[in-house]
């Protein structure tokens, strides 16, 4: 994808959705980092249904930590990996308390340091959170950068690294959530909906099947 498809790419989603935002839902910084956690190898709506019982029992690390892997593990029990999250979300609360003061770090180091968060967590708060203009490459933004020719890429820190490159400064801030976004709803892993995309003429994968379909 060439500098300026990449720019009129963006301009079109900024244009339909000015100020983008995580569909998790959260009321601290501490409650984003605990859903992001959560959310790896789930749905956000599984989340938010589970941590709309958790945060209001625990909602800062000294409540999360005082309610313990047993009872964390029993709020968010409908998630996948459940017990393992449970252990990770009350040993980084433990951490926080001892290291940060109980706050979120703005640091990327001192945020992979936390169990349970990785690079893709750790970008996804530094972004949300602290805005710094980062990218957490998901299942949704790797399909979406390979298969529109934005950001090719063998695995998610070549994706990533490209994103970061080719991604217009001015719209690399919220560059992160248009692209969830997109291969949450239009993009979408078995059967993107090219025929209803308002990026298709720029997606050489949406040309090729609007180009078959007419052969065909």
């Amino acid at each position: 994808m060439t500098p300026e498809t990449a720019r009129e790419f963006f301009r079109r989603l900024a244009a339909h959705n000015p100020e983008p935002r995580t569909e998790l839902d959260y009321a601290t910084p501490y409650q984003l980092l605990v859903a992001v956690v959560l959310s790896a190898q789930a749905t956000d709506k599984s989340v938010n249904l589970a941590t709309r019982r958790l945060f209001h029992a625990a909602p800062t690390p000294a409540a999360m930590a005082a309610l313990g892997e047993e009872k964390v593990a029993e709020y968010i029990k409908t998630i996948g990996l459940f017990r393992g999250k449970a252990k990770n979300v009350v040993a980084l609360s433990r951490l926080l308390l001892e290291h940060h003061g109980g706050q979120i770090p703005g640091e990327r180091a001192a945020l992979e340091a936390l169990p349970g968060v990785g690079r893709k967590t750790a970008n996804v708060v530094l972004n949300t959170v602290f805005r710094q203009p980062v990218m957490a490459v998901d299942t949704h933004i790797f399909r979406l950068a390979n298969r529109t020719g934005l950001a090719p890429g063998k695995n998610v820190a070549e994706v990533e690294a490209a994103l970061m490159r080719n991604v217009p400064p001015e719209y690399l801030l919220d560059a992160h959530h248009w692209l969830i976004l997109h291969g949450r709803y239009v993009c979408t892993a078995r059967k993107p909906h090219c025929d209803t995309c308002r990026l298709a003429d720029l997606c050489p994968s949406a040309i090729a099947h609007t180009d078959a379909v007419k052969v065909g």
